[in-house]
């Protein structure tokens, strides 16, 4: 049989008493309104049929069946008129940028670190802040511990993607290493403090995904705050009073993770589905700033 005559018998208004119609092409007529077996079918036929009638005419005969592969592949290309592309369907991923936010003592460090460890093409962006370094905290790898005054020079020289006050003492994001690691394809992983997430809100809009991170109580939360021991009851009291209201701008995030005591992973595994999920989407983000 000829591929035209293949092709164009999707598009007979009848079919003659001596060819019965298949499963398959009575399924096809189904949505085109013609009549099968005395039947007619109520719907409209699909462009992409005629669409294929027209695309695939040729006098060439097709290649049996039983044709190995190469020559099945050849046989189609000639009916079809072009040659099957190799390249990718769809395109490539572009790298994102993941905010992760939440009030003190969700375990963000421990989130990022261990994303970091279980997921390749991960890059943290190291914050600089005034702070103090606290015991076992790495200049250039936990923060770049800086000076008040160095940190305000950064400011000024608008190297910061965005910058506050927090409990005394400023935090901010070199802009810099977003772009250089997001030129080598890495996904990018920011934490910020509920302030912070409203300012690169305004910047990045929907170019970033937001995600909340929780505690599965608040009983919990404190017990980890105690557990520090790096607060003054003071401080602590100042830190509950603080978390219960960023608890309350969770509906600016995209997604919220609770990172329940002992089940750590539990949690990195949800952030990494979130990524994977944000990396299939037909409209990819794009961070411009």
């Amino acid at each position: 049989m000829y591929a035209s005559r293949y092709c164009a018998s999707f598009l007979r208004p009848k079919l003659p008493l001596f060819e019965l119609p298949s499963r398959r092409f009575f399924a096809a007529a189904k949505f085109s309104g013609q009549k099968v077996a005395g039947k007619r079918c109520p719907y409209i036929f699909p462009a992409s049929l005629s669409y294929m009638s027209t695309a695939c005419r040729t006098d060439d005969p097709l290649p049996p069946s039983v044709a190995d592969k190469g020559e099945l592949l050849r046989g189609l290309e000639t009916a079809l008129r072009s040659s099957f592309s190799s390249d990718q369907i769809a395109p490539p991923p572009k790298p994102l940028i993941i905010v992760i936010s939440g009030p003190s003592g969700v375990g963000k460090d421990a989130v990022i670190k261990r994303l970091q460890e279980v997921r390749e093409g991960i890059h943290f962006v190291v914050s600089a802040t005034s702070r103090a370094k606290r015991p076992g905290e790495v200049d250039g790898k936990d923060y770049f511990f800086v000076t008040k005054e160095h940190f305000l020079a950064m400011v000024e020289r608008n190297e910061l993607l965005e910058y506050a006050l927090v409990y005394g003492d400023y935090k901010g994001i070199p802009k810099q290493q977003i772009r250089d690691y997001m030129s080598k394809g890495f996904d990018i992983v920011l934490r910020v403090d509920i302030q912070g997430v409203a300012t690169l809100r305004s910047i990045l809009k929907d170019s970033a995904i937001f995600i909340f991170l929780v505690a599965e109580s608040e009983a919990e939360l404190v017990k980890r705050l105690i557990d520090r021991k790096t607060e003054t009851p003071e401080t602590l009291l100042v830190r509950i009073a603080t978390a219960r209201e960023e608890v309350k701008h969770m509906i600016r995030f995209d997604y919220v993770v609770v990172n329940a005591q002992g089940k750590l992973d539990q949690a990195v595994s949800l952030v990494g589905s979130i990524i994977d999920a944000e990396k299939a989407r037909v409209r990819q983000h794009s961070a411009d700033f």
